[in-house]
């Protein structure tokens, strides 16, 4: 019988020749899953023998990383904001850069929300989570997104002021709102072609939206104001070179105050603005 170590590095070993990237911490992460040992428990207790079932189920989870599936969808969530929300090959996986338009959004509070392409539910749900007198409505075009939407927002107990309803972009929404927020396909045909291995597991259709990748944002600019109150504010992911391009369509449709705005690593990953009476 080998000990947790040995089992971690005989992990870490398999992710490396697979060419997984940070190959010691997700076999770390794969193994504290099996185990049910958070981190200090696993570190105090890698001496310890590695028991045949937790061995067995470390080498599946090892196996399917070695295929690229992503680590969420090995364990089934994925923490965004200081929570965990449950995720699977229907949703994109809230990404740490995502938190930037969480950042600008808590910098002025909203009492009603629109979350456009809702997907886990990971802006709408953590900004419920964060205000709550707020509520908020989560569209999106699948159905078995917002199936796991809903299981998040029990999760997180707000499922009583998120409304799910499943269509395209505005088509299923009726009234204004005080924060319109969007994490859209963005992706261009060509970046497509270039995406790593792991997102091959994530929807096609959140990803991109085809052609030069702006399709989306069109679409939402061309009836936000529509849904975008007085004085109302709008913000949107954005892909590291659509800063410029992303900005002038939504000054083109009469928003107001148009930002860049960038994440952790100094990179252009939010565009939002205002629907000011003033201009």
């Amino acid at each position: 019988m080998i000990t947790r170590q040995q089992a971690l590095a005989l992990g870490a070993a398999r992710l490396r020749t697979a060419g997984v990237p940070d190959a010691e911490r997700d076999a770390r992460l794969l193994y504290r899953w099996v185990s049910g040992a958070g981190a200090a428990t696993l570190s105090a207790s890698l001496s310890d023998p590695a028991g045949a079932e937790e061995r067995a189920r470390f080498d599946q989870a090892i196996e399917a990383r070695c295929a690229r599936k992503p680590v969420s969808h090995i364990i089934g969530k994925r923490a965004f904001w200081g929570r965990d929300f449950r995720v699977n090959r229907d949703v994109l996986d809230p990404r740490p850069e995502t938190e930037t338009l969480i950042a600008r959004a808590l910098e002025q509070p909203a009492a009603r929300i629109l979350d456009l392409g809702t997907g886990s539910g990971c802006l709408l749900l953590t900004l419920l989570a964060e205000w709550p007198a707020a509520t908020g409505i989560g569209v999106d075009v699948s159905g078995r997104a917002l199936d796991m939407a809903l299981r998040n927002a029990r999760n997180l107990g707000v499922e009583d002021r998120a409304q799910l309803v499943r269509g395209s972009w505005y088509a299923p929404v009726e009234g204004v709102f005080d924060l319109i927020i969007a994490n859209p396909p963005y992706l261009s045909d060509q970046e497509m072609g270039e995406i790593s291995p792991e997102l091959h597991h994530e929807p096609r259709l959140a990803l991109s939206p085809g052609g030069d990748g702006l399709g989306a944002y069109r679409l939402i600019a061309a009836d936000l104001f529509g849904y975008l109150a007085k004085n109302g504010r709008a913000l949107f992911e954005i892909g590291t070179t659509q800063g410029p391009a992303v900005a002038k369509i939504l000054k083109a449709a009469g928003l107001s105050r148009v930002s860049i705005y960038p994440d952790m690593d100094g990179r252009d990953r939010v565009v939002g603005g205002l629907n000011a009476t003033d201009c």
